[in-house]
């Protein structure tokens, strides 16, 4: 090859060289990063229409259980809803044979919407009659979740045994508007 031949190779691979790497820099690279987010926000859509598909199977299960949530809250009126609880408690311990030592009910202002009752109660008897008495709380009708339970023996062979309780109650604010079912 003469010396103008290879100079004339070289500078259009040169040329060529650069060329490519603008079309990269300036062609490949965005579109790459674009097809990257575009694929990222798909994917991302493709999880939201599966939420939203299996919220609308679980519709009347929902519709069901903010129901049964309405209907056994505590009331808004910080007197009686105390009331209702301190009964409640006095109830189940009676048919678990549980005896109540002290409640403590304390109003927590979480919301405009809701406030929780926090209740914290002693109550002593055998490991039987408190478990039972742990049961009739969470199986009961009124809008209560378990925080904490302790255990603690008073004699050596565990027959006495001393539960605290940390419980609290649910109290909605707002009357619910009726909702309307949507035709599909």
């Amino acid at each position: 090859m003469k010396v103008d031949n290879r100079q004339q190779l070289l500078i259009v691979v040169f040329a060529a060289v650069v060329a490519l790497w603008l079309c990269d820099l300036i062609i490949f690279e965005p579109l790459g990063k674009m097809w990257t987010a575009r694929s990222k926000k798909i994917a991302g859509l493709r999880l939201q229409v599966a939420d939203g598909k299996n919220l609308i199977k679980a519709e009347a299960n929902l519709r069901r259980q903010w129901g049964d949530m309405n209907a056994n809250a505590l009331t808004n009126n910080t007197s009686v809803a105390e009331n209702q609880l301190i009964s409640a408690l006095n109830g189940w311990s009676r048919g678990s044979g549980a005896e109540i030592s002290s409640i403590m009910p304390q109003w927590k202002y979480d919301s405009t919407n809701y406030w929780t009752l926090n209740c914290r109660l002693e109550a002593s008897g055998t490991l039987q009659n408190l478990s039972q008495f742990i049961y009739n709380v969470e199986r009961g009708q009124m809008a209560l979740k378990v925080d904490s339970v302790e255990l603690a023996a008073h004699d050596t062979a565990g027959q006495q045994i001393t539960l605290g309780l940390q419980i609290s109650g649910l109290a909605l604010l707002q009357p619910t508007k009726p909702t309307t079912q949507v035709k599909r």
